[in-house]
């Protein structure tokens, strides 16, 4: 196999990656709080060819002295687009929407026979019943919402009314007048590129990474800089204009390389004829 077919098939494997990547952006625009992921590529190894006998007599040349020869392209980065979608109103009283970037609902989610905390963007909470008249806060999953002290979100009573203040507490009134206030537990995080994604629309941090290393929680005078909205949802940042552009021009790198493949093979061929 010559240098242009390896060329070709390393770079056709990352543009694979890629398209998994945009079909994944364009599966998920109906998910509430979604964040888009953009590929970043960079160059792969290179051999350099020092060919010029005497460098000092080529006056004015812009480009490096040599030739490099590459072996291809490679993913350097999956980054995440962290800007906040559309706010569409619902008028749902449980409906919640981030309007500021890199804040996360926090929730309770088992794991491996343990149970762990996540996070989500999708504000949209539900009232699961308990024993005793109790009802929890969870998320459409089923998941329990946690308060800023990371415990699950449990009202007295059947709900006659609930607000939400500007700094994410929640007003909760019973059917027998018993008010309960309940901060909502938001983090912020300073790197939202370092979470992982788990599937039902949730975030989890890396195991070797703590809360405290990268999060802020939202507590306390803090909880100031919490942007909140009730009876609506924050949607998806996907475009799908943009993605389906982004898949077009993939497919057609994809297929410039394939024919590479092809025609390095006929070279080949007819090479191996001469002989």
């Amino acid at each position: 196999m010559n240098r242009i077919m390896i060329t070709a098939s390393n770079t056709m494997g990352q543009l694979q990656k890629q398209l998994d990547v945009i079909s994944h952006n364009i599966a998920n625009i109906q998910t509430n709080g979604y964040k888009r992921e953009q590929v970043r590529f960079s160059e792969m190894m290179y051999q350099q060819f020092n060919n010029q006998r005497d460098e000092s007599k080529e006056i004015g040349r812009l480009t490096p002295h040599g030739v490099r020869q590459g072996v291809g392209a490679k993913i350097s980065q999956i980054q995440t687009d962290s800007s906040v979608g559309n706010i569409v109103q619902t008028d749902r009283l449980l409906d919640f929407a981030l309007t500021k970037e890199n804040q996360y609902f926090k929730v309770l989610v088992p794991q491996d026979g343990e149970l762990t905390v996540k996070y989500t963007r999708d504000g949209a909470f539900y009232l699961s019943p308990m024993n005793d008249g109790q009802n929890m806060l969870v998320t459409s999953q089923g998941y329990p919402v946690l308060d800023e002290n990371d415990n699950p979100i449990v009202f007295q009573g059947d709900m006659k009314e609930i607000g939400m203040s500007e700094d994410g507490i929640i007003h909760y009134t019973n059917d027998v007048g018993e008010e309960t206030n309940v901060p909502l537990g938001i983090v912020l995080a300073e790197n939202p590129q370092i979470f992982l994604q788990n599937g039902d629309n949730l975030l989890s941090l890396p195991d070797h990474l703590e809360e405290g290393d990268v999060l802020i929680h939202l507590t306390g005078e803090n909880r100031q800089q919490i942007g909140i909205r009730q009876g609506a949802l924050e949607q998806s940042n996907v475009d799908l204009t943009e993605e389906m552009t982004n898949m077009i021009q993939t497919q057609r790198a994809y297929q410039f390389q394939a024919r590479a493949v092809t025609l390095a093979d006929q070279m080949q061929g007819l090479i191996n004829g001469i002989r």
